[in-house]
């Protein structure tokens, strides 16, 4: 224990923990001490102080609890701290370029501490645009999801299918969903109807063409044994053949979620009266950036998020992968 504790301090913590310490301070101290440009508006707090301050309480707390109890806890730390420093530091350059000497036009590059203030101010309307843009979202996205894995299990199980809708889907599946923006407004009652279509339609293709492909590469051998054990056609379909093909279905919904995103920002704008892709569209016409860039900070969050979030759930039904391929 005594020569335990008479160790340096480096051999028993990482350095590279410090990192982020000494980042956060540097930075929290220059957005203290130097005077801000008398281009940029004030706020009310120093918000981007706070921030700093907040993540890194979360971080030395973390490194804490991991030191005394949970060590996946300080692996983690140690494993995020550079990029923590980097990120912080990264800001640090760029409120010193827009907060304290307005280097950047001030109207596209408003300070960070100003997207903040946005971000706790218009808070409770923010939380009815997310609201809003989820309720699109899922609805669209579930709704694509099934179809396309549908359909992509149909194409690879039936050759009548491949042969008479798989044209049919090499034709207008490249086509940008939002491109179909004027038949949309025609054939559909609502803006609500119309957006979910539209999402749907983009994350479909994706989901169908690698569901497709993944039903394609799967060994003709497991069918053959199965087959030859007494399974039925169903069985084969449904025990054999989609779970073999899973990380290419899953692919699929990687890549229809991304463009789930991009078809929501723009379907918001048909005549949406909420949302964050309609926030930000209206913010814009407005000249106000600072609002812009909040709107899509909660874009990008809320995408992480669902990613992060399906990224946990292949993992949990591709079990079986781990240790198999590199993930």
């Amino acid at each position: 224990m005594t020569q335990e504790k008479s160790e340096p301090f480096f051999k028993r913590f990482s350095i590279q923990l410090v990192l982020p310490i000494v980042s956060v301070g540097l930075a929290i101290a220059i957005d203290q001490i130097l005077p801000r440009a008398i281009e940029q508006k004030t706020v009310a707090h120093p918000y981007f102080t706070y921030l700093l301050g907040i993540t890194l309480l979360g971080y030395v707390g973390m490194i804490i609890v991991g030191k005394l109890r949970y060590a996946q806890w300080y692996a983690t730390a140690n494993y995020i701290a550079p990029f923590y420093a980097g990120v912080t530091l990264f800001l640090n350059v760029l409120n010193i370029v827009t907060a304290k000497y307005a280097i950047l036009p001030v109207l596209y590059f408003p300070a960070i501490d100003r997207v903040l203030s946005v971000l706790v101010n218009d808070a409770a309307y923010l939380a009815t645009c997310v609201v809003y843009s989820y309720r699109l979202l899922f609805m669209g996205w579930f709704l694509g999801a099934l179809v396309g894995i549908s359909t992509g299990i149909m194409l690879g199980f039936s050759k009548a299918a491949d042969y008479w809708i798989w044209p049919f889907i090499r034709t207008i599946g490249p086509i940008p969903s939002t491109a179909w923006i004027p038949l949309v407004l025609v054939a559909f009652p609502s803006v609500v109807s119309g957006s979910v279509f539209l999402i749907a339609l983009a994350v479909w293709f994706p989901t169908t063409v690698l569901t497709n492909s993944g039903i394609a590469n799967i060994k003709n051998s497991y069918f053959e044994v199965a087959s030859t054990l007494g399974a039925g056609r169903w069985y084969q379909i449904f025990k054999i053949g989609v779970p073999a093909a899973m990380p290419s279905i899953f692919q699929g919904l990687f890549n229809g979620t991304c463009a789930s995103f991009i078809t929501l920002v723009t379907a918001e704008m048909l005549g949406a009266k909420y949302g964050l892709g309609w926030y930000i569209n209206w913010q814009k016409e407005m000249m106000a950036y600072s609002n812009v860039y909040a709107g899509l900070i909660l874009i990008a969050a809320s995408f992480c998020l669902i990613l992060t979030g399906l990224f946990k759930f292949r993992n949990y039904i591709l079990v079986w992968q781990k240790g198999v391929i590199k993930w």
